[in-house]
């Protein structure tokens, strides 16, 4: 018998081809869009299925990872890094560079009044938007982008985006598309910044040779994050508790756990795959995430150690 996706419904009073019963002794199912987001099919440009990137399976083996065309379309850029003798030397270049491939310096003063009122989408705007506030419309275009990169649905921007359609995914769907964000190439600006920051965890290893690196993350929410384990202590007490939290799909950790406690009483530890990482204080030049000391790290299902605090 053929699957039920492929089954025709007979014209009344004929039997199906398949020797089953009548039409009548059938529940025929209805076509219906799945309201599921986290059961979406979805495609990426990293070569890894996004059921696989996003579990905790992936974490525990972590695969590199890279968007597909960046690294060739930019060929002159990484052969530009190569001759850097520092990390600092090489956030200049890449900072020069794509202030140069994307017009991302100030217009000078002699430009007309338009131009000098243009906004200019970039990556650094970006970032310092989430600095501010994750759930902003920054935050969205960022979400959207790993969302569109690597597959990975967002579960949180404001509110939990549950099931579709729903005002929550209508306002982060107008957010994640707002014009202002996307009149300068902004995705082709984010791929560069990820592909950089992989290229400095293994040129100059600033956070250990990997393949992965322990972060830290403060929360009030987990409760809604469980995907395995449980909060509640175990019948021999102890002071942290090891269970899997499906966290959203760009999450902020700090390096250091006293950061993490001004965050929230549960205090989250968890080994981060180097490859899933998109930004890390000191990457570039300049207090871009400084303040907080803010990783941003892919998200997905992760083994965690939680401590309530």
């Amino acid at each position: 018998m053929p699957p039920r996706c492929l089954r025709r419904r007979p014209p009344e009073g004929e039997r199906p081809a398949w020797g089953g019963p009548a039409p009548d002794d059938l529940a025929w199912p209805t076509v219906s869009h799945e309201a599921d987001p986290q059961r979406w099919y979805t495609t990426n440009l990293v070569g890894v299925p996004a059921p696989v990137l996003g579990s905790a399976a992936f974490n525990a083996h972590p695969l590199p990872l890279h968007i597909a065309g960046t690294r060739e379309s930019h060929a002159g850029l990484f052969a530009l890094l190569a001759r850097s003798a520092d990390l600092n030397e090489a956030g200049e270049m890449f900072m020069h560079y794509l202030a140069i491939a994307f017009g991302l310096t100030p217009a000078s003063s002699d430009a007309c009044a338009a131009e000098q009122r243009r906004w200019r989408a970039s990556y650094i705007k970006l970032l310092q938007g989430w600095a501010l506030d994750s759930n902003s419309p920054s935050g969205a275009v960022l979400k959207g982008w790993v969302e569109s990169r690597f597959g990975l649905v967002p579960t949180f921007h404001q509110t939990p985006l549950g099931r579709f359609p729903s005002p929550a995914w209508i306002r982060y769907l107008e957010e994640k598309s707002a014009s202002r964000f996307h009149n300068n190439c902004i995705q082709q600006q984010l791929d560069l910044l990820f592909e950089f920051c992989q290229w400095v965890l293994l040129r100059y290893a600033p956070l250990g040779p990997g393949p992965h690196v322990p972060l830290w993350r403060g929360s009030n929410r987990c409760e809604e994050q469980v995907v395995a384990g449980s909060l509640q202590p175990g019948p021999r007490g102890g002071v942290g508790r090891r269970l899997t939290l499906r966290l959203n799909n760009l999450v902020s950790f700090a390096s250091e756990r006293e950061r993490a406690e001004c965050f929230g009483d549960w205090v989250l530890e968890a080994r981060v795959p180097l490859s899933k990482l998109l930004f890390f204080p000191g990457l570039l030049p300049g207090r871009i995430l400084t303040g907080e000391d803010e990783v941003l790290v892919l998200g997905g299902d992760y083994l965690v150690q939680a401590r309530y605090d």
